[in-house]
């Protein structure tokens, strides 16, 4: 049962009884206060945890922002762009939710510290003063009343009466401030049911609304984790066949290490101990040194270089050499020594000592020593035994095989990932490039599985004498993937593939063409073009010498592949324009990041894939239409001909890279364009015609640039490329076009041609 309630009435009697409720109710509140100023306690130490807690998570978000990846080689992928970027995603991530946090804090020390230590303080604080004060009544009147029962009755009348108005007097104060203490006491035990929850409420929402708002950035972060997630699948994979390669040529280095010694035609390198002669009775000494022979000018360069020192440079000597002779232990009584004569000090001759007997081989052979060195130059063939020409057998082969896939494997998990059993691969590879035993048909035949028949396919394109894409194009090929725009490696990819060989272009369209239907069928057999990058990336090119820095190059041929497989139809099926593959490297929009810090509060620049395509209309057409021109057969995965953009956040694109808009034109057939949106026009797209042409205007004709006519800035911007404009409010733009980057427009200004950020403009 809970606290009796306290009867006005009962303060008159005063019983025990009433006393000892008074006393539970007085219990109650001093329970109160003590689970008050605890909560408080504690209260105060969440807040400080948490602020603990929220400098603990800045100063690791911090450490994020700080660091960023260094890449071997000279450039990085888009999906390592990303990668490098995503740890200041991250940082920014965690920084907003401690500002969140922080906010959080703020609110719980106002809306539950503050309130509940006013009511501890106000209210039980005042319960607490009337306590006081009842007590004392009580004392000053039962003993003023003892005082009066204790007078002697022979006192005069008037001094009985006096004592007797004056008890009555202290009864009547006592009693009231009974009732006024008996009011408060149960006035508090009623108040303190919402004065105190009310601030804990207050508290769970703040705590809701900080998590609501942690979920409402995860909502915001899903799809940038989605990208990311793809960007890191990508590099892994890319990783593992990088990985692969680097064993191979790992394992073939330490089976024959003079092999691949001689990097480089033009010099060659390595260490040598020099006799340095001393003044008797000192004798000579020996010092190790690192030498470069370059072959030409006949100079050996030699540095002073120790490990054992810690790895100190010392100083570089160069000389002459005039001539080379091995010497003989019959003079010196040490193995693998050379005399060179140099010509810089006539009648000098240096005496250097090799490392072994190779090494001592290796020398003689770079300078011209009278004992020459048998170099065997090796093949590149990576597959031994397999005569793989590239000839009307090898592509009848290529054609049967592409053929039994489609017919029976194409929806196969793994495709082209699963190999087979390298015994079998190799008789069927043997078998179909004999001349006289070709004629199986691989679809029709049972007698060979579709992982033997992919994996043949792979030895044989491996097993050519010269890669299809040929190793006097590789490095043209990989340029693009490297440095371009997406836009720009399609064109660069286009050009260098008709530069290809006809049989070679041939064979590379048949087999891009069945990766492309391999690809659309990714759902079944869980092979993306990302995933067919990287199988065939080494497979369809590779560079002619073996280095671990070419190795590292594989994840920009899976690019290119990727590319040929999406943009197969364009690539293969129309000749390229008329300008040059690597034409001059057209105007690029750099990093936005920095500005994009300061233009919060500006709208941001919108790329809209479905205002870029250009389309012949029909001179039937009724109303706006919409429409997709090409689709893409590759899979989402593939970023390879997509931008990624300074924070490693690509605009998200629909999965048909382009769309098109067509309008009516009554009087006669043109072409038109949709232009973005700009500014105060955002909720319709400016349609803008262009000189008509033939309505059998050919689809593979190179696009023409439209005319915008004018365009005037709605805000300032501060160039920070030599390719940007900079410009004040209100500046005009004369020939404004579409730019190839997204979000950015072209124009002139002041005679200068440059990029406009889309969203700073409007058309005129």
């Amino acid at each position: 049962m809970g606290l009796h309630p306290l009867e006005f009435s009962e303060c008159y009697l005063d019983s025990p009884a009433f006393r000892d409720k008074i006393k539970a109710h007085e219990a109650e509140l001093d329970k109160t206060g003590r689970f008050i100023k605890e909560l408080y306690k504690d209260g105060k130490n969440l807040i400080n945890a948490t602020k603990q807690l929220s400098l603990a998570q800045q100063k690791f978000a911090q450490c994020l922002g700080e660091f960023k990846f260094e890449y071997i080689g000279d450039a990085k992928t888009d999906d390592e762009k990303c990668i490098d970027e995503s740890l200041r995603e991250f940082s920014s991530f965690l920084r907003n939710l401690e500002d969140q946090r922080d906010l959080m804090m703020r609110n719980i020390t106002e809306t539950l510290m503050k309130p509940l230590e006013k009511f501890r303080k106000e209210q039980l604080g005042s319960a607490k003063a009337e306590r006081k004060k009842y007590e004392k009544e009580t004392e000053k009147y039962y003993s003023s009343l003892e005082k009066l029962l204790n007078m002697s009755a022979k006192k005069k009348e008037p001094q009985l009466q006096e004592a007797d108005v004056s008890v009555d007097a202290m009864r009547q104060h006592f009693q009231e401030t009974s009732l006024e203490y008996v009011c408060k006491l149960q006035e508090i035990q009623e108040r303190k049911k919402f004065e105190c929850v009310e601030p804990m409420l207050a508290f769970f929402q703040t705590v809701f609304t900080f998590y609501h708002q942690g979920y409402e950035l995860a909502k915001d972060f899903d799809h940038y984790k989605k990208a990311l997630q793809i960007n890191i699948q990508n590099t892994r994979s890319r990783f593992e066949g990088t990985r692969s390669e680097v064993y191979e040529l790992l394992k073939r280095i330490k089976e024959s290490p003079q092999e691949y010694r001689q990097t480089s035609p033009i010099s060659s390198e390595g260490y040598l101990y020099m006799q340095e002669k001393r003044p008797p009775p000192f004798g000579s000494s020996w010092v190790k040194r690192y030498c470069t022979f370059v072959k030409e000018q006949k100079i050996l360069h030699m540095k002073t270089f120790d490990q054992r020192s810690g790895g100190k440079l010392g100083e570089t000597d160069s000389v002459t050499l005039k001539s080379c002779v091995r010497k003989t232990t019959d003079t010196l009584d040490r193995r693998f020594c050379l005399d060179i004569e140099i010509t810089d000090r006539p009648g000098t001759v240096l005496t250097v000592q090799a490392l072994s007997e190779d090494d001592h081989r290796f020398w003689m052979h770079a300078m011209g020593g009278k004992e020459p060195m048998q170099y065997l130059n090796r093949t590149h063939s990576r597959e031994r035994g397999i005569d793989a020409q590239l000839n009307d057998v090898g592509i009848s082969f290529v054609k049967n095989s592409i053929n039994a896939i489609e017919a029976r494997g194409i929806n196969d998990q793994g495709l082209y990932r699963v190999v087979g059993v390298s015994s079998k691969v190799q008789k069927l590879l043997s078998l179909m490039i004999d001349e006289k035993s070709n004629e199986i048909d691989l679809a029709a035949s049972e007698d060979w599985d579709v992982k033997t028949i992919t994996s043949a396919l792979k030895l044989y394109l491996r097993s050519l004498p010269e890669p299809l894409m040929t190793y006097e194009l590789y490095k043209e090929f990989i340029v693009p993937a490297k440095s371009a725009s997406p836009e720009s490696r399609v064109q660069a990819i286009h050009c260098l593939v008709h530069k290809l060989p006809e049989r070679n272009r041939l064979v590379l369209s048949l087999v891009t063409k069945h990766l492309a239907n391999v690809a659309a069928n990714s759902k079944q057999n869980l092979m993306t073009v990302a995933n067919l990058g990287v199988v065939f990336g080494p497979t369809l090119m590779r560079p002619q010498e073996e280095t671990v820095a070419a190795i590292m190059d594989l994840k920009f041929q899976n690019i290119v592949v990727e590319i040929l497989i999406e943009q197969h139809e364009k690539i293969f099926g129309d000749a390229p324009s008329s300008y040059p593959c690597l034409a001059t490297t057209p105007l690029s929009a750099p990093t936005r990041q920095s500005k994009r810090l300061s233009r919060q509060n500006r709208p941001l620049a919108v790329y809209n894939p479905q205002v870029l395509d250009i389309q012949t209309v029909s001179p039937s057409s009724e109303s706006p239409a919409l429409g997709n021109d090409e689709t893409s057969v590759g899979s989402d995965e593939s970023v390879s001909s997509q931008s990624s953009n300074a924070s490693g956040t690509p605009p998200e694109k629909s999965k048909n890279h382009h769309a098109t808009i067509s309008t009516s034109m009554p009087e006669s057939t043109g072409i038109c364009t949709a232009t973005a949106s700009w500014m105060n026009n955002a909720s319709t797209a400016s349609l803008i015609p262009v000189k008509p042409e033939s309505v059998g205007m050919e689809k593979n004709k190179p696009e023409e640039s439209v005319t915008l006519m004018k365009a005037k800035a709605v805000y300032p911007c501060e160039a920070e490329h030599d390719s940007e404009l900079s410009f004040q409010v209100g500046a005009i733009f004369h020939d404004v076009t579409l730019s190839r980057e997204p979000g950015w427009l072209e124009g002139v200004l002041e005679g200068k041609r440059g990029l406009i950020p889309e969203n700073y403009v409007e058309i005129l």
